[in-house]
């Protein structure tokens, strides 16, 4: 929901690091597995208890994040580099529950209800990004990216603050999990809608 309205202000602090970045020779894959090295040191951290390193291992995460899209304007982007970062981006906001779930068994079905409606949200995205990808629908209202960014009423920027505010509130977690759950499933409900709207109406042979 909020993406949109805080891309600009990301684009201009990622674009300026990336374009350091990008001088040092430092292509966009590196900068996604970096990234993704920094949501395994969070995963970590938050297991063991330690959730103000975890935090700021999730902070790291979503920069090179915003980084490495930025460094990929640069020096072109790959399919490659947009497979990576997805993939990185789905096992890191699966994995960081997981943490929560392992520090604190009690908070376990939390965390497993959280991951079902990421489950959800996620399917949901990359279902519609194939289909507009073979209708040739495309948009860049969340910046340029390798498919299609459907929105919804919990994106990038509401899941990142929510893990943050776990993480500063850890004994809180399953509160959290369960309201963020249900703003999941509103998300993926609106998108199965949105799907339904945008093709329901063709027959497979115009599909």
């Amino acid at each position: 929901m909020l993406d949109s309205r805080v891309r600009p202000f990301v684009d201009i602090a990622t674009g300026y690091i990336g374009r350091q970045f990008a001088q040092f020779g430092l292509t966009a894959n590196m900068i996604t597995l970096i990234g993704a090295g920094f949501g395994i040191l969070a995963f970590c951290a938050i297991a063991t208890g330690y959730y103000g390193f975890g935090l700021a291992m999730i902070v790291l995460n979503r920069l090179f994040d915003g980084i490495d899209g930025a460094v990929a304007r640069h020096f072109g982007a790959t399919d490659l580099g947009g497979y990576l970062d997805i993939v990185a981006d789905f096992i890191f906001y699966s994995i960081i529950p997981l943490g929560f779930a392992i520090a604190t068994p009690e908070h376990a079905l939390a965390a497993t209800v959280l991951i079902f409606s990421f489950v959800g949200t996620g399917s949901s995205f990359l279902a519609f990004a194939i289909m507009a990808e073979k209708n040739n629908i495309s948009t860049d209202i969340r910046g340029k990216k390798s498919i299609y960014y459907l929105g919804g009423l919990t994106e990038g920027t509401e899941t990142i603050a929510v893990l943050i505010i776990m993480c500063i509130w850890p004994q809180f977690f399953h509160i959290f999990a369960y309201s963020f759950a249900l703003l999941c499933g509103v998300t993926t409900v609106s998108r199965i809608y949105w799907a339904y709207e945008c093709f329901g109406g063709k027959s497979e042979k115009e599909i």
